[in-house]
């Protein structure tokens, strides 16, 4: 495969024009040639701010993907299409990277995973909060086991109120539900991904909505339509992991809370605790005293100058090409990515039946199993 790869954008939207394209485009190794939205004209402005000499411009991805040509696609659409686009880009021998969640079910997450196993094809989700350099520099505490054996921890996705009231985000059908896929996903895939545990046990939710059904609500972005508004409000999670451990996830996008944060993760390990709740902060016991330790991760020390370090999108996107490149996994694994929907579906489940939701023979263990495996290599 040639150095520089041909891109396709498939979903034109909010979260490719403030992610991907821009920094895609800042990326040497790729040039982005085909763009495809359902709304041609979103597609036109695209190709025409960062499209290469002879982009093209489509409002069906199979006529762009019949057409050939294309080495790696980017599915940047509402979840329910998460899967079909990336199996019929995997099956035209096209590298994905998926927006996150995977895919809004189990079922069709686990259909993108079998695509790629059985394309060869390289598959990855975006989990950008993996990329920023308090995540990098916590994995890295993790890996070399400074906070010992994690057994608690916090997934963090709280927001007063910034219910987003653009596209169909609160469209349950497209969406699959509110701030627990939404935003929930990231501060979970965090969590797991530092705890380097992807084998849950059982999972009991709780899924309100109490705020979504006023009028003239305050918003960070504009008061919402409850008549709209179809998903929950807020959502919670208790994961139990076969080892024992334990994870609480929290989710909201309107809550009547005083400290919010969303893409956070709480560890609690036998050697030391971390927490991001301000910036990221490390605590433990030593010479028989307890510490605290707030990890300073800007460059500084120079005046006037407050470093040129790369941007987690930018890191995310150049991440991703080397990957397909240099024939090697992405940070993101699907299988990992997948084990996160499985537990998301299962608080939405949970809270539906009133009962606890126990992953045993009936439900995919083998997904999980494998997704072990891989990060145990």
């Amino acid at each position: 495969m040639s150095k520089t790869l041909k891109i396709a954008i498939i979903g034109c939207g909010g979260i490719a024009g403030g992610k991907h394209l821009p920094s895609l485009s800042r990326q040497k190794t790729a040039e982005l040639v085909a763009f495809c939205d359902i709304i041609e004209e979103r597609a036109q402005e695209a190709a025409e701010k960062y499209g290469a000499e002879g982009a093209k411009v489509y409002t069906d991805f199979r006529k762009l993907l019949e057409e050939g040509g294309i080495d790696v696609v980017h599915v940047c659409t509402p979840n329910d299409s998460h899967s079909e686009i990336s199996v019929a880009a995997l099956e035209a021998d096209c590298h994905v990277m998926c927006e996150k969640p995977m895919a809004k079910t189990t079922a069709q997450a686990q259909e993108m995973l079998d695509a790629a196993r059985r394309t060869g094809k390289k598959l990855s989700i975006a989990y950008q909060n993996r990329f920023r350099n308090d995540s990098q520099y916590l994995k890295e505490m993790c890996e070399n086991g400074e906070l010992g054996e994690v057994y608690y921890a916090k997934a963090i996705a709280l927001r007063r109120r910034a219910v987003p009231t653009w596209g169909v985000f609160l469209d349950e059908e497209k969406q699959g539900g509110g701030p627990l896929i939404d935003i929930g996903t990231h501060a979970l895939d965090l969590t797991l991904w530092m705890m380097d545990n992807y084998k849950p046990r059982s999972v009991t939710g709780s899924v309100f909505h109490k705020l979504g059904h006023r009028k003239n609500a305050a918003n960070a972005f504009g008061p919402w339509d409850p008549e709209q508004f179809k998903v929950e409000d807020s959502a919670f999670g208790f994961i139990t992991m076969e080892n024992g451990a334990t994870i609480a996830l929290e989710s909201s996008w309107a809550l009547n809370v005083a400290e919010y944060g969303e893409a956070k993760t709480l560890l609690c390990g036998t050697e030391a605790g971390a927490d991001m709740t301000s910036g990221l902060r490390i605590n433990g016991e030593k010479s028989g005293r307890l510490y605290e330790t707030n990890i300073e991760l800007t460059p500084g020390g120079v005046a006037f100058y407050s470093g040129g370090e790369e941007s987690e999108a930018d890191r995310e996107a150049r991440l991703w090409l080397e990957a397909v490149i240099e024939d090697k996994e992405p940070l993101v694994k699907p299988e990992q990515a997948l084990v996160v929907t499985q537990i998301l579906e299962a608080i939405y489940e949970s809270a539906r039946t009133g009962k606890t939701v126990y992953f045993d023979g009936t439900r995919n263990i083998e997904a999980q199993d494998t997704a072990q495996a891989v990060l145990n290599k």
